[in-house]
């Protein structure tokens, strides 16, 4: 986990008002190996592992299957994604959320002043890749709200998410939707989000 990323996260548990301390029992070239995030309201703790960061909220138990699948990557959908957000270059922090995790190489290539953080399950076992966060959330989405300079949320994660990507976008960024179901509309739209395209399972909406 990228250690600059720790300035973006809030307790999954008390919410985007609290943010987290980190205590890092492995650090190296400003990544996170190993150690603990901490919330200094509930006193709750979420481990870093192999840079992977769990970043749910009580009762945690073992971690399910995700959408991501075995480690690798989509570029071309990264291409697409990037084009979609209207990432043309600058800083910023970018989340890939569900199977759209595994553009995160991708995007940290071509964006490499970019913090991308891919969230799903199936990350825990996936090697550690430069420019790449990998975290696992619940049940929410561990940012201070209108932070994130773009979101891309993987619809079958339900629009719950869909919401919460809405939250923690900044003014003038983007959220992607994927596989969208057919509320999505609605549900950017009562985010405050502007609906820019629509295609066939996919939709782009704006922060004005």
């Amino acid at each position: 986990m990228q250690l600059l990323l720790t300035d973006r996260l809030a307790c999954p548990r008390c919410g985007p008002a609290f943010g987290l301390i980190l205590l890092a029992d492995k650090l190296v070239e400003r990544r996170v190996h190993d150690g603990v995030l901490g919330c200094p309201n509930c006193r709750d703790s979420f481990s870093i592992r192999d840079g992977f960061a769990d970043l749910r909220a009580p009762p945690r138990g073992e971690l399910g299957v995700g959408l991501a699948g075995a480690a690798g990557e989509e570029i071309e959908d990264a291409s697409r994604s990037m084009a979609l957000l209207g990432l043309v270059g600058g800083g910023g922090t970018v989340a890939l959320i569900g199977q759209a995790a595994r553009q995160g190489a991708a995007l940290a290539r071509e964006l490499a002043d970019l913090q991308i953080v891919a969230i799903d399950a199936d990350l825990q076992s996936w090697n550690d890749v430069p420019g790449v966060s990998r975290i696992v959330a619940a049940p929410g989405l561990p940012f201070f709200s209108r932070t994130l300079r773009g979101v891309v949320v993987d619809g079958r994660l339900g629009t719950h998410l869909i919401g919460e990507a809405c939250r923690v976008v900044a003014q003038r960024s983007r959220v992607l939707v994927v596989r969208a179901p057919d509320d999505t509309d609605r549900v950017l739209e009562e985010s405050g989000l502007t609906v820019l395209a629509r295609e066939p399972e996919t939709v782009v909406a704006a922060r004005g």
